[in-house]
């Protein structure tokens, strides 16, 4: 009661906002306060991949040398890659004192390694280890503890090693994450020699693990699969056991449809509710199973519930724009839950790029202007962001792997075909999880023989997306390289949008271990931003920790509201004055919703004459063979 009644105190109206107050401009991050002040064309103005058609054959051949070495670096840009690496040798190369710095440090930690012969080093193995890949008892031993000791003082070297003055900072960051790579690939654990647990496995199961584990690569190696393998892929099936939530399409363009959910209580929040999922997913991982569906649990609570879900888009998409996402994604899905629930304001929530995306749209609708032929939407009563950036000066891991050249090699991807298939993106996100989705993974499938067993969020991963060629180039270009929206230099209907006009609460969620918007970067709307925000932190990582229903195990999260016009608090200060809670941060933001919601209604049946088909809708069904 305490956390609702303080909800209640810090939505009270304050006094309305002055002219001037509504005109002033965000504080501008460090990367976006060196930026001209001139807008810079961005958004539909910028180069892109041009149609196969239009190519002369000069430039065709430079595509095709360029792009047929992407595969086997993971549709990386290997000159990117290069680039650094050169960059941090010639530097290196060029300070004979950090020779000499790095030289003694490589003595002490051999040292360090060579005292542990003995076996005496086992701290820090066990249950709380960081690495799961030496949790076991048995690297206490020798010679494993030896190897272990190792495999932890290459890492240390590495950490201070990639760090040379002169190196930019970007090929700095490159250096050290690809660096960590080679030794994940190296580590001991990886290879049946070197791991006590393999071996014990080998031994106890008297190779019969191990032959099972050869069985697992070459199903994936030939990408034939076993028996086990159809089972299990069969097991999670959109509209039979995931996204199952009752529900009606109601609206659906080229690029959307709309869902509406079916209410599950007898009084309902006037106010309905759009969600936003990112286009370059399914939306069911918002709708998963029963138990962690959030679209469920919202409609439990008494809320009017519409889900977008986006077209997998195909050859014939590939001059679909941001502006295109934004007016049909967007504008014209407020428009369809206006005149579907006849509701005159909407709580409006976004989660990773859809809430970029739906941030872009408030700040649009929130100038004075407005945009043009959307007059007349619902208001936007509340704005809920989820995971999900408005500043990219510091875009985390994920920004490594994206600069000038490896935009350019994906527009060379992507110029053929009219699109980016999900497989191309994966290299790129199995990188930043490659302890956990590459070697850990592959020791326990083909050296014990351990085939993982699939849950409703892998499943859902599994259902790639698409993204067409020129939207992907322009959100690339605009938000990562340019940081445009951040400094008030992307254009909606030929004007600059800033999210200084933003005046509606706003509920932020961040996630202590994402890799994708990382908490701190989207912690920045407190700069952009004079609105009151509710900020909750929660354990977890881009994908688990927004799954974080009631009852859900070892879930906590930290929150705290700073007002309108409040005073500017950094992250780190931020997280050592907030609250920290027990449990779901889920109840919370319901709550939230609630308090600035009208008093509950009588629930109303989806209107049969507005229903187009019954959800989970067609969109969603469209899959490729990638």
């Amino acid at each position: 009661m305490r956390f609702v009644r303080t909800l209640m105190a810090s939505s009270k109206p304050s006094a309305r906002p002055t002219a001037a107050r509504r005109r002033r401009q965000p504080v501008a991050a460090p990367r976006a306060a060196a930026a001209p002040a001139a807008p810079v064309m961005v958004n539909g103005h910028v180069p892109g991949p041009k149609a196969p058609a239009t190519e002369t054959p000069t430039e065709r051949l430079d595509r095709l040398v360029q792009t047929a070495a992407a595969p086997a670096a993971g549709n990386l840009s290997p000159i990117a890659l290069s680039l650094a690496f050169v960059d941090w040798a010639w530097h290196l190369g060029a300070s004979p004192g950090r020779q000499m710095e790095l030289a003694a440090l490589a003595a002490r930690l051999a040292q360090d390694t060579w005292r542990q012969q003995d076996g005496s080093e086992s701290e820090g193995i066990g249950a709380h280890d960081d690495d799961p890949r030496f949790r076991d008892e048995a690297w206490a031993q020798w010679p494993y503890s030896l190897w272990r000791a190792g495999f932890r003082n290459a890492e240390a070297f590495w950490r201070t090693a990639s760090c040379v003055r002169g190196v930019s900072a970007h090929h700095t960051q490159l250096v050290d994450f690809f660096a960590r790579q080679w030794l994940g690939m190296l580590t001991p654990a990886n290879w049946p020699a070197t791991n006590p647990v393999v071996q014990q496995d080998i031994s106890a199961s008297r190779g019969q693990h191990l032959a099972q584990g050869a069985l697992n690569w070459l199903a994936d190696a030939t990408h034939v699969p076993t028996p086990d393998d159809v089972a299990n892929a069969e097991r999670f099936q959109v509209g039979v056991n995931v996204a199952v939530t009752p529900g009606k399409v109601v609206y659906r363009n080229q690029l959307i449809e709309l869902i509406r959910y079916a209410p599950q209580t007898d009084k309902v929040h006037p106010e309905p509710l759009l969600i936003l999922p990112s286009w370059i997913m399914k939306y069911y991982i918002l709708d998963l199973s029963p138990h962690n569906s959030m679209a469920r649990y919202l409609v439990e609570q008494g809320h009017t519930v519409y889900m977008v879900s986006w077209r997998n888009p195909d050859e014939a998409d590939r001059d679909l724009t941001m502006d295109d996402y934004l007016k049909h994604g967007v504008l014209d899905a407020m428009a369809a839950v206006g005149e579907n629930s006849g509701s005159k304001v909407l709580h409006a929530m976004g989660y990773c790029l859809g809430g970029t995306l739906l941030a872009m749209a408030a700040a649009a609708l929130a100038r004075p202007a407005g945009v043009a032929r959307y007059e007349h939407l619902p208001a936007l009563q509340t704005l809920s962001l989820l995971a999900a950036q408005t500043d990219f000066s510091e875009p985390g891991e994920l920004g490594l792997f994206i600069d000038e050249s490896q935009v350019s090699l994906l527009d060379h991807l992507t110029q053929g075909q009219g699109f980016l298939t999900g497989k191309q993106m994966a290299g790129s996100f199995q990188f930043l999880h490659s302890r956990d989705l590459v070697w850990t993974r592959q020791m326990r499938e083909y050296l014990m023989g351990e085939r993982e067993q699939p849950n409703d969020l892998m499943a859902w991963n599994a259902d790639t997306t698409r993204l067409p060629a020129r939207m992907h180039h322009e959100y690339l270009v605009a938000l990562y390289l340019k940081n445009a929206f951040a400094s008030g230099r992307y254009l909606v209907d030929g004007r600059p949008i800033s999210l200084a006009d933003l005046e509606v609460p706003v509920f932020m969620v961040g996630t202590e271990r994402d890799h994708v918007s990382p908490w701190k970067s989207v912690y920045k709307l407190h700069l952009l931003c004079h609105a009151e925000i509710s900020f909750a932190l929660t354990n977890g990582g881009h994908n688990a920790g927004i799954l974080s229903e009631p009852g859900h195990r070892n879930r906590r999260y930290r929150q705290a509201t700073r007002p309108a016009d409040g005073p500017w608090q950094d992250a780190d200060a931020w997280f050592a004055s907030a609250e920290q809670h027990e449990g779901s941060w889920w109840p919370a933001w319901q709550a939230w919703l609630a308090v600035h919601s009208s008093p509950l209604v009588k629930a109303k049946p989806i209107p049969p004459r507005s229903a187009l088909c019954d959800a989970p809708g067609t969109y969603v069904m469209k899959r490729y063979a990638e």
